[in-house]
């Protein structure tokens, strides 16, 4: 039953909307004029056999005229748009109307003042707000008028009932329909303010939004440009520099004698210089990479040991180059899911950060805890630790070239690589750093398909 009473009422709003005019191509006080002149039509149909039948015929047929003009005015206003000029003819047919009614209904001795406020408050809410100066002093205006003229001239003014009970029936009759009138526009103005107030609610929400995205999509246009520019500094300054100093020995071999030990020297240097700079290349191009197709990581099942001895091995030989100890040691089962090559591009740039950063003499070990899904693979070295300032940026763009102990060159591309390899991988990285002290980090991995490494959650320190 519920369900067809709305079926009923969504019909009769559906067709209300049609008679009206959607908001869409009328504004509000458009559709009250519609909506008026409906009722007013309506009301003038009443008009004509009601005053008939009380036997004043003037003002039935002039009802009757002013009913034609009133669907005159409607058509004119929603069918052809032409709202204004709707409006104007309306409030000035309706004075004339009711000063006719005024002089043929008995004056004040009929309801004609009744159907004056009436109209008044018609004329309100259906024109626009600059032209109540004209309408509301117009109307005032010509209301005083014609009691002045009844006034001095009474004789104008005959009494047009042959009865009592056709003044009862006329009075009666109009505060009625006065009443329903007040009350069929009052219902409407408040059912639209109601609809236009929800309208602008939703379009409120709407535009915040569609902000919200905006500052979103700033604050990536703002990323992005900070990448762009990180970008050309390293090429600029990281990649030249180097490059610039392979040629500067290069120079020196060529066009000058030197002894062999000097020469020995400056191929040690050039040496060092050529790895860093094919490996800060290799870095930057494998990035720029990720950043142009997307990071796929292609996980199976792998044997820790198995996967990252021959990597280790090679490091540790780096690190005995500086007497740094480096030791590890994985169960021998154990096994994650994970991107080979991208697990071992991780575990090396974070060993390699480790020999790096930290002071001959010094140690590093790695070991592995884990649990019923995850496995996280921990680094730590007794280094020099990383300022509390570079912290928050250390694995972004943000992050500031930096110095080795034996000043060595380092740009943060690693560790920006590393964050993206292992969120492909349904990984995780954090760490604990306390400057002076060293840096241990975790690295946490799947050990199995489709699972997520939340089960160890660790904050930045």
């Amino acid at each position: 039953m519920k369900s067809k009473n709305f079926s009923i009422k969504a019909r009769l709003n559906k067709y209300c909307v049609k008679l009206t005019g959607h908001p869409s191509e009328f504004p509000l006080n458009a559709r009250i004029f519609h909506s008026a002149c409906l009722i007013s039509i309506a009301a003038l149909f009443y008009n004509i056999p009601f005053h008939i039948l009380i036997n004043i015929p003037e003002i039935a047929l002039a009802s009757l005229v002013v009913m034609i003009t009133c669907l005159g005015l409607y058509y004119n206003s929603r069918f052809l748009h032409k709202v204004g000029i709707s409006i104007l003819i309306s409030n000035c047919l309706g004075l004339g109307l009711f000063i006719f009614i005024y002089f043929a209904d008995g004056g004040l001795y009929g309801p004609v003042d009744e159907s004056f406020l009436l109209f008044l408050f018609l004329s309100i809410i259906i024109s626009p707000v600059e032209q109540y100066k004209i309408w509301i002093p117009t109307n005032i205006g010509i209301v005083l008028s014609l009691y002045a003229i009844e006034y001095y001239y009474p004789e104008l003014f005959p009494d047009p009932y042959s009865s009592r009970l056709e003044h009862f029936i006329d009075q009666t009759s109009s505060y009625i329909q006065v009443a329903l009138l007040i009350f069929f526009c009052t219902s409407y103005i408040r059912k639209s303010y109601e609809r236009e107030k929800i309208s602008a609610l939703i379009k409120s929400k709407s535009i915040e939004k569609k902000n919200l995205r905006i500052v979103k999509q700033n604050q990536e246009l703002e990323s992005l440009s900070a990448e762009k520019s990180k970008l050309i500094s390293i090429i600029a300054h990281d990649l030249r520099s180097p490059l610039s100093s392979i040629q500067s020995y290069l120079e020196l071999l060529s066009s000058y004698g030197l002894e062999e030990k000097e020469k020995t020297d400056i191929e040690k240097d050039l040496l060092h210089a050529t790895k860093d700079t094919l490996a800060l290349l290799t870095k930057l191009l494998a990035w720029s990479k990720s950043q142009l197709h997307g990071v796929a990581a292609y996980p199976e099942y792998l044997n820790v040991i198995d996967l990252l001895s021959e990597t280790l091995d090679f490091e540790k030989t780096v690190a005995s180059a500086k007497d740094i100890l480096l030791d590890y040691s994985f169960d021998p089962d154990l096994t994650i899911f994970a991107d080979k090559d991208m697990m071992q591009l991780i575990v090396r740039n974070f060993v390699g950060n480790a020999i790096k950063f930290t002071h001959k003499g010094g140690a590093i070990t790695l070991n592995a805890k884990t649990g019923p899904d995850n496995c996280i693979i921990v680094i730590k070295d007794t280094g020099i630790g990383i300022p509390l300032e570079r912290q928050p940026d250390l694995f972004s763009l943000k992050a500031e070239s930096t110095f080795g102990t034996k000043g060595e060159k380092g740009v943060g591309l690693g560790f920006l690589l590393c964050i993206e390899y292992i969120k492909a991988q349904n990984g995780k990285i954090w760490f604990d750093s306390i400057p002076g002290q060293g840096s241990c980090f975790y690295i946490s991995v799947p050990r199995h398909a489709a699972v997520s490494s939340k089960p160890f959650e660790h904050n930045n320190s």
